[in-house]
């Protein structure tokens, strides 16, 4: 008699076989894969945290590549600055080089020079990485400025550069070729010398006259225009005696000319003679004065004059100038520095008080009058001068040139005309300083008003009918700000660049400038108005102050470069610490499985073995 079979899957010896193949399939699976099993469940309780440490992994990995291809960027705009630096040295080299010769063009070898420099310019602000130009800012569709060709010449419906220093040098020297003053005929007694027009930008500002002319009574500058008198009708002065005149120059730089009394004949270069009479002594004073003067115009004024018309068409800035007003003293006279905001009649101060309360807001913020005790930028006493006022006025602004008042007129200055507004609660006081309604600048870029142009006395907006050389962003913030890129959870940095920075812009202005003069070579001041020219590209291309250079550009660059590698650093750190925590969690320890799957084999061979001792069982055999 034979035992029936036994149901060996259901009893606990097969339950646990089964159990023992089971593991060992998993142990395999896991030795061949790596990892603890193919699905979440099988992880275990830790791994919440895993999968919180592969979004981490995953942040890290966007924000390693995203720092890789901002390094990319970085390194070309680095590369494109150190070529500008050099630039910057070449074209200030040339321009600093004595003498400077002029060639059969017109043109010295340093301005031939800055010509090719302008068109390298031109080529390393529209550099491109990838499809991005990397001096447009935010607009990085498009290149950052227009040919070099184009600034230049112009097109044809647009006015380069050479043509607004063309009509600003006619502005400049005025109809009769003395930078815009008015001297006496020859045969004057007193001798005057005086602005045409008050207000106007152009031209020679009066700014000091010295004298040691015996018998001489000399007055001013006064007046609106401000004006000089020169009387020698008391008696003729000594061989030696001196007299000097300062002007003003539009660039913001000053010369003088000094001419000396003489009994030499003929009278030597910067001298007159002393006459028979004072009226003779008068006439020839007179006439060396229209020399030196015309000398000066056809010199340093054409120089300056092509200096600031580079300026209104590169710069941002502007300005916008007041009528010419009187104070209400007892001779009225016209404002100026030291005039009051009040003051009773007669006194030196404005026509119309400003009052405790009333307030002038300038680009959106607000300046109070108070009646005394003034606190911070946002106050000011009604008992303060007009200096003081146009202080406070460019603070509020954030100028970077002062404003200023001359013969009774008041200039605003501007680093952004755009966005330039001045009003007041006190319409009559704002009159008083000349202005009226809401006080703006002219938008850049500048062109002389009106025909002729030696007599114009303004500059407007000539933005329809000028070449606008940057073509990148220019909206609102920094040029940093126009790029901005996250590099970790908390963190981010700026990368942007624009081609209208104040040191790139002003690298772009000196050396278009320099390369746009032309002065025919046989001209009996070429050398002296070159001269002139190049000094003042020169000194325009030193470091100021203050003021932006390359340098600091690439400062901010290497900041940001910084703080990539700072970030990057912590994060390989903190990306150790979750692959380990994600491993820990996910991963096997291959030593380790390998000697389970060793032991579970054994016990397996010696189920195996047990259970087909157990099926060959018979009643007989157990008996």
């Amino acid at each position: 008699m034979t035992i029936s079979s036994v149901n060996y899957g259901t009893s606990l010896l097969g339950l646990s076989v089964r159990n023992i193949s089971k593991q060992l399939a998993d142990l395999s699976t896991q030795l061949s894969s790596g990892t603890k099993a193919n699905n979440y469940a099988g992880m275990g309780p830790d791994e919440g945290f895993a999968v919180a440490a592969r979004a981490q992994l995953s942040n890290i990995s966007a924000f390693t590549l995203t720092m890789t291809h901002v390094n990319t960027v970085i390194g070309a705009v680095n590369t494109s600055l150190q070529s500008l630096s050099k630039i910057n040295d070449q074209v200030q080299n040339g321009a600093s080089a004595t003498p400077q010769n002029l060639t059969s063009t017109g043109q010295t070898t340093g301005q031939l020079t800055a010509s090719s420099n302008l068109s390298a310019i031109v080529g390393i602000l529209n550099t491109q990485v990838g499809d991005r130009f990397i001096f447009s800012g935010s607009a990085t569709d498009r290149p950052a400025i227009v040919p070099a060709d184009e600034i230049l010449n112009g097109t044809a419906t647009q006015a380069g550069l050479k043509q607004v220093i063309a009509e600003r040098r006619q502005a400049d020297l005025g109809l009769n070729g003395l930078g815009r003053l008015n001297l006496s005929a020859s045969a004057t007694v007193p001798i005057t010398l005086a602005e045409d027009v008050a207000g106007s930008p152009f031209g020679f500002k009066l700014s000091s006259v010295t004298s040691s002319l015996t018998n001489a009574t000399v007055t001013g500058p006064s007046g609106s225009p401000a004006g000089i008198s020169v009387d020698l009708t008391a008696g003729n002065p000594n061989a030696g005696d001196q007299i000097g005149f300062t002007f003003k120059l539009p660039d913001g730089t000053s010369e003088s000319i000094q001419l000396t009394a003489s009994t030499t004949t003929p009278a030597p270069a910067n001298t007159f003679a002393i006459g028979a009479t004072p009226a003779a002594t008068s006439a020839n004073l007179n006439a060396a004065l229209n020399t030196a003067i015309t000398t000066l115009a056809n010199t340093s004024l054409v120089a300056a004059s092509a200096v600031t018309a580079g300026d209104n068409f590169f710069n941002t800035a502007s300005a916008v100038s007041g009528t010419v007003v009187n104070n209400k003293a007892a001779t009225p006279a016209p404002i100026t520095g030291a005039t009051l905001l009040s003051g009773g009649s007669p006194s030196n101060s404005i026509a119309t008080n400003f009052a405790s309360g009333d307030t002038l807001t300038v680009n959106g913020q607000t300046l109070t009058f108070v009646g005394a005790g003034a606190n911070g930028n946002n106050q000011i006493n009604i008992t303060d001068n007009v200096q003081t006022l146009l202080s406070k006025i460019d603070t509020l602004s954030g100028t970077s040139k002062a404003s200023t008042v001359s013969g009774g007129a008041i200039t605003l200055r501007t680093d952004d005309a755009a966005s330039f507004s001045v009003t007041s609660s006190n319409a009559g006081a704002l009159a008083a300083l000349g202005f009226s309604g809401t006080v703006t600048a002219s938008t850049p870029p500048l062109r002389v008003s009106g025909t002729p142009l030696g007599s114009a006395t303004s500059l407007v907006n000539g933005s329809t009918n000028t070449v606008s050389w940057y073509t990148g962003n220019n909206g609102p913030g920094t040029a940093r700000s126009t790029a901005t890129i996250r590099i970790d959870t908390s963190q981010s940095i700026q990368f942007g660049a624009q081609g209208n920075e104040v040191a790139i812009r002003n690298l772009v202005q000196q050396t278009a400038v320099y390369a746009a003069v032309n002065t025919p070579p046989a001209g009996a001041n070429a050398g002296q108005q070159i001269g002139a020219l190049s000094q003042r590209i020169a000194s325009n291309l030193t470091s100021q102050l203050g003021q932006q250079t390359i340098s600091d550009i690439q400062t901010d660059f290497a900041n940001a470069q910084t703080t990539m590698k700072d970030a990057t650093a912590r994060q390989t750190q903190a990306k150790a610490a979750m692959q380990s925590l994600v491993d820990q969690t996910e991963g096997i320890s291959q030593q380790e499985v390998a000697s389970q799957i060793l032991q579970l084999q054994t016990n397996l061979q010696a189920s195996y073995q047990t259970t087909a001792m157990l099926a060959q069982l018979t009643l007989v055999k157990y008996l």
